[in-house]
């Protein structure tokens, strides 16, 4: 399933022969707090992605594993080590190039699977230069979606990862979602105790320039993950699992 692992002719063969899904898991370079790796936001759409291969027709693309720049709000912001990022300008003309080379090849069927809030607007803007070029070379058949892997979580879940009432999902980064999700998908790579519990980050209604980081909690994570657990990540991958067997097919009906 992985296209990095056919060879060309395996891959043209299997573009002509049965219509795949290609999936791009768009991911970043990012800290995660001292208890998750900096790929996280690459790591879990990966997993997703060849997770849900087989119930789409799937293949699967080498992730984007840069992604674009961190913001303080969200991400915790560029100053903490290891956090490797594009300009957004730059990451959409990347990101342009490689749909069009996939629609030039035969590509019909395109899903960025993104797991980095950051990238969203960018990828709008890689994905539709890519088609007004594909469209200038006569390629008019290709269909793209973008999806936010996050954005299909239902209210049911949430009252599973968040029993005790609603979340500031803005400040879910490094915490009780994407914990509970490596630790039922990687376990391995989830630092158990080096989980922080510091108070919740608390920003001002403005954006300082240039950075104030003192609103920032230094360990990078923007609200506790102790309440994180495997079975939480079950139930949310098995979810969002269920949701891509039905949306993705359906975009491309």
């Amino acid at each position: 399933m992985r296209i990095a692992e056919m060879t060309f002719v395996e891959y043209e063969a299997r573009l002509r022969e049965t219509d795949p899904v290609v999936v791009i898991p768009a991911g970043a370079l990012e800290q995660h707090g001292p208890h998750l790796p900096l790929a996280t936001d690459a790591i879990i759409p990966t997993r997703l992605a060849e997770m849900a291969a087989p119930r789409i027709n799937g293949l699967i693309a080498p992730a984007f594993t840069y992604g674009v720049r961190s913001q303080p709000k969200s991400g915790g912001g560029e100053h903490f080590c290891g956090t490797t990022s594009l300009w957004g300008s730059t990451y959409a003309l990347m990101l342009s190039d490689v749909v069009q080379a996939f629609g030039r090849h035969g590509v019909k069927k395109l899903v960025i699977l993104d797991g980095h809030s950051e990238n969203q607007h960018f990828l709008v803007e890689g994905i539709e230069r890519a088609l007004i070029e594909l469209r200038r070379d006569g390629i008019t058949d290709m269909r793209v979606i973008r999806l936010g892997y996050w954005t299909t979580i239902s209210q049911s879940v949430q009252d599973v990862l968040f029993p005790t009432g609603p979340v500031n999902w803005d400040l879910e980064h490094a915490a009780v979602m994407e914990t509970s999700v490596m630790m039922h998908l990687e376990p391995g790579l989830v630092r158990l105790d080096k989980i922080p519990d510091e108070p919740m980050a608390v920003f001002p209604p403005y954006e300082t320039f240039p950075l104030d980081p003192r609103p920032i909690p230094s360990c990078g994570a923007l609200s506790s993950a102790r309440a994180a657990t495997a079975e939480k990540g079950r139930v949310v991958v098995d979810s969002l699992l269920d949701d891509f067997a039905t949306i993705i097919p359906s975009a491309f009906a």
